[in-house]
């Protein structure tokens, strides 16, 4: 899955472990996110989407086919 949360994160100016406690969850996470490392829950996504200030999961995060076979 794709993330596009540092690139709308820096565009806020926003740390992520400013994000990381807005959300809840360690600033390594923000960064695994960031790398691709972590899928997010749908709960998070949307903490996540919310902070950036986006109304749509699929803004931040885009999923491909690949990762539904995972």
């Amino acid at each position: 899955m794709e993330s596009k949360v540092k690139e709308y994160r820096l565009e806020l100016e926003m740390t992520q472990k400013e994000l990381s406690k807005k959300v809840g969850v360690s600033r390594k996470t923000i960064n695994w996110l960031k790398n691709e490392k972590y899928n997010p829950s749908l709960i998070l996504a949307h903490k996540i989407t919310i902070m950036l200030g986006k109304e749509i999961i699929n803004d931040i995060f885009i999923f491909d086919k690949e990762d539904l076979k995972k």
